[in-house]
């Protein structure tokens, strides 16, 4: 979902304030959904993001490309993956803000759909010790958490975090066209306390860890309209937090 329709005409008129980053990976997800479904998926949210703020904030706002490899070492195990490390992921979103402050824009918001990325949170921190841009990590385990009971979802983040209900849905709901049909059933051990070290393979044979079965578009686009709208509000909070240190 690489964004189309942005213009420098379009944005002259209306000096960018906020810039929103997708991230991605390029991994197994599974019998029935692409390698390349963080992408999609962060290309979804973001999107829904883009679409839920006011529409002045909306017109000032780029989208860019997705960043569709990140650190996916934890797939490993299966064939296919390909990775980075969490130095250059993080040496690249950090060049990417420094780039976005030299254009003077104060939010940026970093939509990450791939959770090993662990290096996005602290670098987050680390950014947001520098005057601008406010830095946002998004979706927050809050944002999904409201996601999840707007979808009706009873499984938690963890019990269905990959290429489960949750990912399927959204992508059922995003990119139809790119699910496999029949849903397989629900896989994956529940408790996995050493998935750092010995990664995906090691709690999965079909690479999904929790209930593709019970995924709907519906639920999808439930999730996506939550995701979205509490997204917007981070980045609109963000946005006077930012014009007021400059008044």
């Amino acid at each position: 979902m690489i964004p189309s329709r942005q213009r420098l005409p379009h944005l002259s008129a209306t000096a960018p304030l906020a810039a929103i980053l997708p991230v991605g990976s390029f991994e197994q997800h599974g019998p029935h959904l692409p390698m390349t479904t963080d992408t999609l998926i962060a290309g979804a949210v973001a999107a829904a993001i883009h679409d839920a703020l006011p529409a002045d904030m909306a017109a000032a706002t780029l989208v860019l490309p997705p960043l569709p490899v990140s650190c996916s070492q934890e797939h490993a195990g299966f064939p296919g993956a390909v990775w980075v490390g969490a130095r250059a992921l993080g040496g690249f979103v950090e060049d990417l803000a420094a780039s976005l402050r030299h254009q003077g824009i104060g939010v940026f918001a970093i939509v990450n759909a791939h959770g090993g990325n662990y290096v996005l949170a602290n670098l987050v921190q680390e950014l947001n010790l520098t005057a601008h841009p406010r830095t946002l990590l998004l979706p927050g385990r809050d944002h999904w958490a409201e996601a999840l009971q707007a979808a009706d979802i009873t499984r938690s983040l963890s019990e269905d975090m990959h290429a489960g209900e949750i990912e399927t849905s959204i992508l059922l709901a995003a990119a139809p066209d790119a699910v496999a049909l029949p849903l397989p059933a629900a896989d994956g051990a529940r408790e996995r306390p050493r998935l750092t070290e010995l990664g995906m393979a090691a709690y999965t044979r079909s690479g999904v860890i929790g209930d593709p079965s019970a995924a709907t578009a519906e639920k999808g686009h439930a999730l996506l309209a939550a995701l979205g709208a509490t997204g917007a509000t981070e980045i609109v909070r963000a946005a006077v937090m930012v014009a007021g240190d400059d008044s």
